[in-house]
């Protein structure tokens, strides 16, 4: 007896926590989600994020939810991505802050603004804390629940690259840049001498292989996967490290209201593995890009950024001051102290 009760205790422990290891279930239907991003490289650090975010979360859920991720197959213009989340046609995607200031919230040129950051550990505490969620506030509400900020993913550290080296701001008087065009972006690049030009990311290289632009801004890993650098017009790469690149993690809110709390449970964190996995491989590929670069004929050089920062700093307090954000900016710098 005392042999048979000691089997039923152990088969009934084990169904304790086999019941336990099963998913939790919510009491909606099955569903499906659409994420996209516009970099067509399988190797970029958007898709590890998204693949994490689909590993994750079909996991957790059981199979209740499913994800399909899109690797510039939907779109490789980050407009066409927002109207797609905006119209239902994708759920979760990732988009650069500009093209906000577009629809009306001209506060997210704050994520714009260069030379903010001193360092990615700098930047992680400002998106990651308390400012990083009033912005996300601020943008739900303007949007009037559109948009809503699911993560904020890195791109690197951006520098510039082009046809010749930059050694002094002098060097870029008259050239075509390709950069963001978010208002404060341009305005900083007006004021070096060079002229900003919009270019959409998948034109880019051919742009630069036959000198539409002179140069361009980025990190080493989305300009490499791209092999931007082997073009004439990118060969020369000056590590300006003017922007510590925040990139939005967006879901409609509209769609976000109507889930179970159980689905934003599991949505969230599964986002949060994701977040942590996108960053991880951000950082991890700077160095070994910029090796990549290098190997294959890149010219690096370093400046003196101080001319540079002299340049951004009345734009970082103008936009400010004219958004009434200078608590935040000054929040911003406290942080890197």
């Amino acid at each position: 007896m005392r042999k048979f009760a000691a089997l039923f205790l152990a088969a009934a422990l084990a169904l304790v926590f086999a019941v336990q290891a099963v998913p939790a279930r919510s009491d909606a239907a099955p569903l499906k989600l659409v994420a996209a991003h516009n970099q067509t490289s399988q190797e970029n650090p958007y898709q590890y994020g998204m693949k994490k975010f689909k590993e994750v979360l079909e996991k957790i859920s059981g199979g209740e939810i499913t994800v399909d991720v899109h690797a510039g197959t939907i779109g490789t213009n980050e407009d066409e991505l927002v109207e797609k989340l905006k119209l239902g046609a994708a759920d979760v995607v990732v988009a650069s802050p500009g093209f906000m200031t577009k629809i009306g919230i001209p506060e997210v040129d704050l994520f714009s603004l260069l030379y903010l950051y001193k360092s990615f550990d700098h930047w992680g505490k400002v998106v990651d804390g308390e400012v990083g969620q009033t912005l996300a506030k601020i943008i739900n509400e303007k949007s009037k629940n559109t948009f809503r900020i699911a993560a904020y993913w890195s791109a690197g550290v951006r520098n510039y690259y082009g046809k010749k080296p930059v050694n002094a701001i002098d060097d870029l008087k008259g050239m075509k840049i390709r950069t963001q065009m978010s208002g404060v972006v341009a305005e900083f690049w007006k004021k070096t001498g060079a002229i900003p030009t919009q270019v959409a990311w998948g034109e880019l290289y051919q742009a630069l292989q036959q000198g539409i632009v002179d140069a361009a801004e980025n990190d080493y890993t989305n300009f490499s996967l791209l092999d931007h650098h082997k073009t004439a017009n990118g060969k020369f790469i000056t590590e300006t490290e003017h922007d510590y690149t925040t990139r939005f993690v967006l879901m409609n809110g509209k769609k976000w209201d109507t889930l179970t709390d159980k689905q934003k449970e599991w949505i969230t964190a599964a986002m949060k593995e994701a977040t942590t996995e996108e960053r991880a491989v951000t950082f991890d590929r700077l160095a070994k890009s910029k090796a990549k670069v290098i190997a294959d004929g890149g010219v690096v050089n370093t400046l003196d950024k101080a001319p540079f920062m002299a340049i951004a700093v009345p734009i970082q307090d103008k936009l400010a001051e004219s958004l009434k954000l200078t608590d935040l900016v000054e929040k911003i710098r406290a942080a890197g102290k």
